[in-house]
Order: C-alpha cells, then structure tokens, then sequence
C-alpha cells in the first residue's frame, strides 16, 4: 500500500491530540489525527467527563436526603444505577461523537488504528483492515497521554479489583470498597459511591488525603468523607490482596500492624504512567526519561528534529486543560508561528466534596522558597450566597507578596470551587496585585464575591469578615 503523506500527524485522539488535529487543520496543514481506540482519550471516555457526571448525580441524591433542612420533605429516593451509567453513557457518546465531527468539519482526517514509528517523519498504523503506512513533512505529535499504574498484587480483574476504568462504569453500588491510594481519582470516586452507600476506606501511604495539595484545603474534605462514614488509613501500604469469590480481602500495614479489610470493591488509584512504550520511539531516535515520559522543550519539541509531544505523555500534571493548551502551542510552532510555552499560571481543580481548585503557589510553598507573604482568607460560613444554598463548609485562601502585593496563589474549598478559581488564574496570569481583584466590584450575592472579600483580608480591609 502507498505511504499516505500530511504535513502534520497527531498520536491520540484525546483532549490534547484531538484540539491539535483541529487547530492544525485551522492553520490549514493536511492534518491526520490517530487513534488506537476511541476519540476523546480517557478524559471523555472513563475520566473527566464520566467521572463528574456521576459525582453530579451522586450529589443530587444526597442534597435530595438532606432537603429537610430547607423545608422539603423527599421520600422514597431510590437509585436505578444502571439507568445513571445509561444517562452518563448518553453523554459521552453526544461527546466523543462531537470531537470527531469537529475534527472532520475543520478538514482534518482520523485514522483509526495503533500507531508506531518506522523513523523519524513515518509511522506504521495497524488497523482492522490490515497496516497503513502514513508519513508527515512539518511535523508529528505524539499526545498518547497516560494510563493507570498497576501494584504488585493488586492487578485490576474488572470485577472485583478495580482501576478508575471500570469504577466509572459499576452497574451497582458495593457495600463496602477500598481505596489505595488516596489521591484525586481516589477520593472523587470513592466519594460518588460513598453517596449511593458504600462504605469506603482509603489506603493512602503519605501522611494525607490529596497529596501535594494544601493541607488546609484537605482537611474541609477529610472532615467531611468520615463524617459520612468513610476511614482513611494514612502512613499506610497495601501489601497484598486475595479473592474469595466476590469478597477481597486486602492486607494493609498501618501503625506498625498488619490489618485486614474485606471489599466487595477495590479501587486501585496509585497514579498514572505515560504511553510511551508501544509507540517505537527508538526507531526514530526520541528520547524519554526514567519513567517514560518523552523530554521535550519549551517548544514541546524533542530532541528529534519534527516530533514533538505534549500532555501526559510528556509530563505532570496530568491535566486535560494542559495538555490541550500544549497541542494549540504545538501546532501553531509547525505552522510556523511564534508560540511556545509561556503560561504563567496552571489551574487545577478537585471535584471532591467539597471541591477543591488551586492555582499558583500554596502558602507552604512560598514559605519554602523563602517568600514572605501575606494571607487571605474568607470562609463560606458567612457568606450570604452559601447559606442560601446550603453548602457553607469551605473558605477562598489568597496568598500575596508582602511587600508587592503582587498575587502568588490562590486556593479554594468549597461548593463550585472549581468555577470561582478562573477569575484568580486571570490573575496570575495578568501580574496582578491584590488591589486589582480586592477593587473589583463583584456582584452580589455571589460565591464570587468571596474571591474579593479574601483579597480585601490580605491587605487588612475586609468587611464581612475581621482583619488580623
């Protein structure tokens, strides 16, 4: 068969191959996107998407068994989990059907198949119909993202242990599941079916929920999963795992013992590693680090001349929002625009419960860097907006220059904390100081208004709220 050329081929379907396929057909380069084995990555599939749509629809039970607060008395509330999979089905296939008209509408071209490179500009494509062979002139990305880690003794069976895959797709509700590993999936899941019943315990080998994210921020989360009933096992390491039936038994060393702990559920979330293994990157000479990871620069090229990569593959966080900014920054280099990395603020969002959305740096990093700053805080217990809706456990944290004023970090826990963070990332991204959001007028009554009443406590001018 003859070698097909383009003059750019994107690796991956997902939420940075696909917006490169796009935005490079928009620039007007012969554009074909590949994918392996489903458009939108795991991000549309069994990831962002799926997983907030159950985390909505899980939190509509629990606000429904809790409207007696409000005055309203619901009774009878019965869960048809598999009719809520049907529902969240619906929405990735309206999705994943999108993505793929919009990279054909833009006159890109999708080739289903996995791909592998033969040298530095051509790639090998194995599909149903037998091996295409595709070449590229300007460039080739590799967005082949990132795939759950696997433990000694814990290896997912679909049934009863489990990844992050199958737990967006569970046709019933467990009594009981453990978590390993108590890190963002973790706790986003684990918290969807605490709501429909489950008993969860978390198995996490840090000394906190959530690692990395501040610890101010995790204890509002924490609070609120054991109040509910959920355990959480810090400082501890699963060490095995045996199946009897539908019942796991998992061993956990904690506190100097070894414990026991019986599931009908094990969720297994220690982490992501890039998909890097498959692809042949020796054929064409690509390097990777020790995890796999393929190195690039700030170009989000490698140290090969034409290929480039972007998202997980290339890196944490492992972040949708990223690894699409870094496939528009790609493309827009091959078409020969001038574009590179230069972002100075990355936002990330939590959707536990309470949510949980950062960006820049926590008060404990600019402590460590040696930064002498000052701290805002605003709690949602007396804001007007979060008593009118119930949800009044959380606070924004505002983290400034001391002297400049200049804004370093904002954090936020609390109800729709990762709609209110995109305000403070304009922010960061504007070098703005403290006075810029504190002398914004916000309307009121809002959430948002919590945001400017936060920055307002930083310079010691707060007025729903004492200064220190």
């Amino acid at each position: 068969m003859a070698t097909k050329t383009y003059d750019l081929i994107v690796i991956g379907g997902g939420p940075g191959g696909y917006v490169a396929a796009i935005r490079g057909a928009q620039l007007g380069l012969k554009t074909l996107c590949v994918e392996r084995e489903y458009m939108g990555g795991v991000c549309l599939n069994w990831g962002c998407i799926p997983s907030k749509a159950l985390i909505a629809a899980s939190g509509l039970v629990e606000r429904m068994r809790h409207a007696e607060t409000m005055g309203i008395t619901v009774k009878g509330v019965e869960v048809d989990v598999p009719k809520m999979q049907e529902w969240k089905a619906g929405i990735i296939k309206k999705l994943t059907g999108g993505v793929a008209s919009l990279v054909k509408g833009n006159g890109g071209e999708i080739l289903m198949g996995e791909a592998k490179f033969t040298g530095p500009k051509t790639l090998s494509v194995k599909t149903a119909n037998g091996t295409e062979t595709v070449e590229a002139t300007k460039g080739i990305i590799v967005a082949t993202g990132a795939t759950p880690i696997q433990i000694p003794g814990f290896t997912p069976d679909g049934k009863v242990i489990i990844s992050a895959r199958e737990a967006v797709s569970l046709q019933a509700a467990p009594k009981r599941m453990v978590l390993i590993g108590g890190g963002v999936i973790g706790m986003e899941l684990g918290m969807v079916y605490q709501k429909l019943g489950t008993k969860v315990t978390v198995v996490e080998m840090m000394d906190q929920l959530l690692p990395g994210t501040d610890k101010d921020l995790v204890r509002v989360v924490e609070k609120r999963f054991t109040k509910a009933g959920g355990e959480v096992l810090l400082k501890a390491k699963a060490a095995g795992c045996t199946v009897n039936g539908s019942v796991a038994t998992v061993k956990v060393e904690h506190e100097g013992q070894t414990k026991s702990l019986e599931a009908e559920c094990v969720l297994v979330a220690v982490g992501f590693r890039p998909n890097s293994g498959s692809l042949g990157l020796d054929a064409a000479g690509v390097k990777t680090d020790q995890r796999g990871h393929v190195t690039v620069n700030s170009r989000f090229e490698s140290n090969v001349k034409g290929v480039y990569a972007i998202g997980d593959v290339c890196g944490p966080p492992y972040l949708a929002h990223k690894a699409s900014k870094e496939g528009e920054i790609a493309v827009e280099i091959i078409a020969g625009h001038k574009s590179e990395r230069d972002w100075r603020a990355m936002p990330a969002a939590i959707f536990t419960d309470p949510e949980i959305a950062t960006v820049g740096i926590s008060e404990e990093q600019a402590k460590k860097e040696g930064k002498k700053v000052r701290i805002g805080k605003f709690p949602l217990s007396v804001s007007g907006r979060a008593m009118s809706v119930g949800e009044t456990d959380g606070f924004i944290k505002t983290i400034v220059d001391a002297d400049s004023h200049e804004v370093l970090g904002v954090g936020i826990v609390g109800h729709e904390a990762s709609d209110l963070i995109s305000e403070s990332a304009l922010a960061l991204e504007m070098c703005a100081f403290a006075e810029d959001v504190a002398l914004t007028i916000h309307p009121h009554p809002t959430l948002g208004e919590g945001v400017m009443e936060s920055f307002k406590h930083a310079l010691g001018e707060a007025v729903h709220v004492m200064n220190r």
